[in-house]
């Protein structure tokens, strides 16, 4: 799994999660509504399901309509290509989770390059998709262990063969430092207590890393660094 924590450190779960379903199979999104029931039944968190979508249009709608904090796509809808709907949303608040039945590695380097925020297979999703929310809800990247490898190979290979010179980034020493935490899947505290700055701090110069390698998201800051080479795996 990609941005694994310790088992020492706690995880504090956001409390509150509204869900967006985009899938145009209705059995499909019935069990996931069903899961999505029975977590919240735990009492680790209240889960509400605040729309359901068949297209990327009618996903993009209900995003703006209903403000989702998390949205399960599926990236190969009837309809057309989900990847489209990482590419035109608009708000960016919303932590992506791709839930797929295919594995194979440039989709998932597609994917999350695009800006999602966490890939699941569809017949592991009893098992993952609890620890993927988590993730996703702790500020993290989730990728199940059977995509895992296969995604940072393609990492791997851009590493070496980098689009741009890592010069061009300019980045300083502490930044270096915050992005090679980041690319580990730490969260802004656990960076803090790391480098004993504030999260404050923390904040800050992942806004300067952001603005440097021309990115808009942590996903999309890790996926850019690995390829230029500022980090390994």
């Amino acid at each position: 799994m990609f941005a694994a924590r310790s088992h020492s450190e706690p995880i504090a779960l956001c409390r509150s999660v509204s869900a967006l379903l985009v899938d145009d199979n209705l059995f499909f999104r019935r069990g996931l509504q069903t899961l999505l029931d029975f977590y919240s039944s735990t009492g680790s968190f209240t889960c509400r399901v605040v729309g359901q979508a068949t297209s990327v249009d009618q996903a993009l709608k209900l995003t703006t309509e209903q403000s989702p904090n998390l949205v399960l796509l599926d990236l190969h809808l009837r309809s057309g290509e989900g990847l489209r709907f990482l590419q035109e949303r608009t708000q960016g608040q919303e932590r992506v989770l791709v839930l797929s039945d295919r594995r194979d590695d440039e989709q998932v380097f597609r994917a999350m390059q695009g800006g999602a925020h966490g890939y699941v297979l569809k017949e592991n999703l009893a098992e993952r998709l609890w620890p993927a929310i988590k993730t996703l809800m702790n500020d993290q990247v989730y990728l199940s262990p059977e995509v895992a490898t296969g995604f940072f190979r393609l990492f791997q290979f851009y590493s070496g063969s980098p689009l741009m010179r890592a010069e061009t980034a300019h980045l300083t020493e502490r930044e270096q430092e915050v992005l090679h935490c980041l690319v580990q899947g730490a969260s802004n505290g656990a960076i803090a207590q790391h480098l004993h700055i504030t999260v404050a701090t923390v904040k800050a110069h992942l806004t300067a890393i952001f603005d440097k390698l021309g990115v808009s998201s942590r996903t999309q800051a890790i996926v850019k660094a690995l390829k230029l080479g500022l980090v390994s795996t």
